[in-house]
């Protein structure tokens, strides 16, 4: 063989065997150490979007990383109490959980401002609160001594203001009220002298039935219809003032969470970001069949919260919010914050979004 065809064919047997190389490399390093995590939630299994998203949640970040961190889902009950996701994830004892924010006011009073406010920020606004106006790095800090990570993962819209056995005309109905209600619209509903019942999803319904409870709230209509609360309660009202868009999280364990590499946890990150965003549109997607239902095959009685009861449960709410605000440093710092950012994306919103839905939007009615 002449030295120069010797070279030739040695330089191309090379190059190609570089490119495989170079090809190949990723893949392996891709696959690397598989970090196996368990997750728990606060929320019935199989229940829509909550748990179901959850469990999304989890096959995304499987995919994404091409199996290097595969997590496995634990709904309220399985592993540990729905009520103990926070203890659970804190001490390590798992490495993340899914619920919501409020549940956790007993724990951490400034968490309940993460999750929803009583006349506060709808899903758009609490979105852009956290992304874009500082408000997820607060949450961070809030956290941050419970050795937990927060995201959000997650939000409902607007909710509906819940179902009642008796209609609802005046705050005075909320005296010896007893009602299914968390977070800070719980403290409003309190102050107005209503009885104020914490309990998980899956223990709402028979409690309800059984005159437990004379009232409660939950999400809206895909979940309320699934619920079954129209069987137990018919008054159906609206709007959810306690919670206008109530944000969903994923908390991380610390510890587990900063062990990952760096771009796993960007991939969970992104992933969790992306959960809240579909959360949201399943919501709107799913809500208006749902009412539709409610109102034509189970004749539920739709009602708005006449007017001067929404101004009473206002005035008691902006009480209720310094008051609670006032109890430690920083959840009166987390409300400050709050108050800002509303008020900022309030002006906006004053020329936008209100007359855009009060005198442009295309009218609908409810067939019933």
């Amino acid at each position: 063989m002449k030295r120069r065809d010797f070279l030739k064919k040695t330089g191309t047997a090379t190059a190609a065997a570089v490119a495989s190389t170079a090809v190949a490399a990723p893949a392996v390093w891709a696959k690397g150490k598989t970090t196996r995590w368990k997750m728990v939630t606060t929320w019935p299994p199989n229940l829509p979007v909550l748990q179901t998203g959850a469990e999304r949640f989890a096959k995304r970040v499987g995919e994404a990383t091409d199996g290097r961190l595969k997590i496995k889902v634990f709904a309220a009950g399985e592993l540990v109490p729905a009520m103990g996701v926070f203890d659970a994830v804190s001490d390590g004892t798992v490495q993340c959980g899914s619920g919501a924010a409020y549940y956790w006011a007993g724990k951490v009073p400034a968490a309940q401002w993460f999750s929803a406010v009583p006349f506060g920020l709808n899903a758009q606004g609490i979105n852009a609160w956290f992304y874009s106006g500082g408000g997820l790095q607060l949450w961070e800090e809030v956290y941050a001594p419970f050795n937990l990570i927060p995201r959000p993962q997650g939000n409902t819209g607007v909710q509906m203001g819940g179902w009642f056995r008796k209609e609802m005309n005046s705050i005075a109905d909320y005296k010896g009220l007893k009602m299914r209600i968390p977070g800070l619209g719980g403290k409003v509903i309190a102050k107005a002298g209503g009885t104020v019942v914490l309990l998980p999803g899956g223990e709402i319904f028979t409690s309800l039935e059984r005159g437990v409870l004379d009232a409660t709230e939950w999400v809206g209509p895909m979940h309320d219809l699934r619920m079954g609360f129209y069987k137990a309660a018919k008054h159906y009202y609206y709007p959810g003032w306690h919670e206008p868009g109530t944000c969903l999280e994923v908390m991380f364990n610390k510890g587990a969470y900063e062990k990952l590499p760096k771009d796993i946890q960007c991939i969970v990150d992104a992933v969790a970001m992306e959960t809240n965003f579909w959360s949201l549109s399943e919501f709107e997607a799913g809500n208006g069949a749902a009412l539709q239902e409610l109102i034509t095959k189970h004749k539920v009685q739709l009602k708005k919260f006449p007017d001067a009861l929404l101004d009473d449960l206002r005035k008691l709410a902006k009480e209720t919010m310094e008051e609670e605000a006032d109890k430690d440093n920083v959840s009166r710092k987390v409300h400050e914050a709050f108050k800002k950012f509303k008020e900022r994306v309030g002006i906006w919103g004053s020329i936008s979004e209100n007359p855009y839905y009060n005198d442009v939007a295309d009218k609908y009615s409810l067939k019933g």
